[in-house]
C-alpha cells in the first residue's frame, strides 16, 4: 500500500500560505502593484563588498553584513510598504541561507508620485539605511559582548616563557 503525503501547493498542506506569486511585468502596472516595488538586496550597503560585488553607495555610509530583517526594520519604522522575499543576489557567491534575501520597498502611489517626498529614490533609501542600521539596537549591543569576549579571553592566558606554536 503506498501512502499519499501532503505537499505543501496541494489542498491540506501543512504551510500557510504566503502572498501570491509575482506575475510578468508589464508597463500597464500601476505603481502600486508588487511588481513595481525597487528591489533592495543586502549587498548594495555593505561595506565588506566591493562596487564590483554590488555595493552601490560609497564604504563610509555603508554597513557591515546588513540583514534583510534589519533592511525590513528600517524601511517599516519609515512606514513604507515593504516586501521581503527568499531570494538571492546574482553576484552573491555564498550559497548559505543567511546570505538570502531581497526586499521590496514601494516608491510611488499610482499617480507617479513619491510616497515620501525625503525618500523618492533607490539611492535616498540606502543612504538613509546606511546611516540607520548601525543605531538599530540589535547593532548596538553587539560591539559590547565582542570587547567583553575579549577581555575575558586575554584575562585567561597563562604568561610563560616562549610563544607557543
Amino acid at each position: 500500500m503506498a501512502t499519499m503525503h501532503a505537499h505543501p501547493g496541494h489542498p491540506g498542506g501543512s504551510r500557510m500560505q504566503g502572498p501570491p506569486p509575482l506575475t510578468p511585468w508589464s508597463p500597464d502596472k500601476k505603481h502600486s502593484d508588487r511588481e513595481r516595488w525597487v528591489c533592495i538586496y543586502p549587498a548594495y550597503i555593505n561595506r565588506k563588498k566591493s562596487r564590483q560585488e554590488g555595493r552601490r553607495i560609497p564604504k563610509q555610509c555603508c554597513v557591515d553584513d546588513p540583514s534583510p530583517q534589519e533592511i525590513r526594520d528600517v524601511l517599516q519604522a519609515l512606514n513604507m510598504n515593504v516586501l521581503v522575499e527568499l531570494k538571492q543576489y546574482p553576484r552573491e557567491r555564498s550559497r548559505e541561507l543567511q546570505c538570502r534575501g531581497r526586499i521590496r520597498v514601494q516608491l510611488r502611489n499610482d499617480d507617479g508620485a513619491p510616497l515620501n517626498s525625503e525618500y523618492a529614490t533607490r539611492d535616498s533609501i540606502l543612504l538613509h539605511l546606511g546611516k540607520t542600521i548601525p543605531l538599530l539596537k540589535s547593532r548596538q549591543a553587539k560591539p559590547q559582548e565582542q570587547s567583553q569576549a575579549a577581555a575575558s579571553s586575554s584575562a585567561g592566558q597563562k604568561k610563560g616563557k616562549g610563544k607557543r606554536r
